[in-house]
C-alpha cells in the first residue's frame, strides 16, 4: 500500500488532470434521513456528474494516461451499463474512438445511451466470458487499448477522486459508505480515506443474492457468483487482483442488503433528498440504515454512485 503523502500525490494530480471533463457533484443532507439514521449523513450525488455515474471519473484518467498513439487506436471495455456510457463520453470529450462491448441483455436504455455519446457498440453474449473474449478480438484486431471497468489503477484513482472532493467539504467525516461490485468505486474511497480523511473508515454495501466481495474477504481470495440476481444490476460484477488487495487491507466491513432493503433504501433518497438514484446507489444507504446502531452519532459520508434508472421499470 502507498504511502500517505504518495497517495495523496497521485489522487491530488488525478483529480487536477481530470477537474476539466467532470463535474464537481453536489453533497446533500436531509434532517429526516439524520433522524432515521441516528447520524449525521452526507451525499455526495454521482448521479449528477456527467453521463449520470461516478465512472466518467475513471474513464476520463485512464484514457488520459494512454500515449497518443494508443488513444489514436481507440479505446475497448466491456460493460453492461455505467463504465460502458463513461468510457463513450471519455472517448468523445477527447477525441478518442471507444468500443463498447456490451451483452445482449444489457438495458436498451443504457445501450441507446453509448450510442448517444459516440460508442460504437459491440454486442456479444451474456457471459463475462464472451464479453472478455469479444473485448480481446478488438483489441488484437484494431489495436485497441483495453481498460477495465473497474480493475485498473488509473481506473481506482480516478473513481477515488468522488471522496477526495467530499472529503474537501466534509473532513472530518468518520465513515465513508459506498456500494460494490467490482471495486473500482470501493477501492478508489479507501485510498481516498486513507489519503485525505482523518482516521475514516470505510464501508461497503452488497446485495445479499450477489455477495462475491463478502464472500472473497472471508475466503482471501477473488469469489465469483455463479448465479443470482439483483435489482442492483450496476452491481452485477466481481473485484478484480488489483483491486481487491486494496479493498482486503482497507474495507471496515462489507454489509449484506436484500432486495426490499434496496428498493426501500432508493425511495426513501427520491422521496427526502427528491432526486434520482439508482437502485446501485441505495445498496450504501441500505447497509448503513441495517446496521445503523453500530453507527449512531457518527459523521458518515455516503457516495450515491449513479442516476441511470430506466424509468419504465421503477420498483415502486
Amino acid at each position: 500500500m502507498p504511502h500517505t503523502e504518495s497517495l495523496q500525490t497521485a489522487l491530488t494530480q488525478t483529480h487536477a488532470r481530470i477537474k476539466p471533463y467532470i463535474h464537481d457533484t453536489p453533497v446533500l443532507t436531509s434532517r429526516l434521513l439524520n433522524e432515521l439514521a441516528g447520524a449525521s449523513l452526507y451525499f455526495k450525488c454521482e448521479n449528477f456528474q456527467r453521463m449520470g455515474a461516478f465512472k466518467m471519473r475513471g474513464a476520463v484518467n485512464a484514457i488520459m494516461q494512454l500515449s497518443p498513439e494508443q488513444q489514436r487506436h481507440g479505446v475497448v471495455t466491456h460493460s453492461s451499463g455505467n463504465f460502458a456510457q463513461a468510457l463513450a463520453l471519455a472517448a468523445q470529450s477527447l477525441g478518442v474512438t471507444a468500443y463498447i462491448v456490451m451483452p445482449s441483455n444489457a438495458p436498451r436504455v443504457k445501450k441507446e445511451a453509448v450510442l448517444a455519446y459516440g460508442g460504437q457498440v459491440i454486442d456479444c453474449a451474456p457471459t463475462l466470458s464472451a464479453r472478455e473474449q469479444t473485448a480481446q478480438q478488438l483489441v488484437t484486431e484494431r489495436g485497441a487499448a483495453f481498460i477495465h471497468p473497474s480493475n485498473d489503477l488509473h481506473v481506482i484513482l480516478g473513481q477515488g477522486t468522488a471522496a477526495v472532493e467530499l472529503l474537501a467539504r466534509q473532513p472530518d467525516l468518520t465513515y465513508l459508505f459506498t456500494p460494490v461490485g467490482g471495486g473500482g468505486l470501493l477501492a478508489g474511497t479507501i485510498l481516498a480515506a486513507q489519503g485525505f480523511g482523518r482516521s475514516c473508515r470505510v464501508v461497503a454495501g452488497e446485495p445479499e443474492t450477489m455477495d462475491d466481495a463478502f464472500r472473497s474477504l472471508q475466503s482471501g481470495r477473488i469469489e465469483e457468483n455463479a448465479s443470482g440476481d439483483t435489482i442492483a444490476d450496476g452491481l452485477k460484477t466481481q473485484l478484480g487482483d488489483l483491486n481487491f488487495p486494496i479493498i482486503q487491507q482497507g474495507v471496515e466491513e462489507i454489509i449484506l442488503v436484500s432486495e426490499a432493503e434496496i428498493v426501500a433504501a432508493m425511495r426513501l433518497i427520491w422521496e427526502r433528498l427528491k432526486i434520482v438514484v439508482e437502485a446501485s446507489s441505495a445498496v450504501a444507504l441500505a447497509a448503513l440504515l441495517k446496521n445503523k446502531a453500530a453507527y449512531a452519532g457518527q459523521s458518515i459520508g455516503i457516495i450515491l454512485s449513479g442516476g441511470n434508472v430506466d424509468l419504465g421499470k421503477l420498483p415502486f
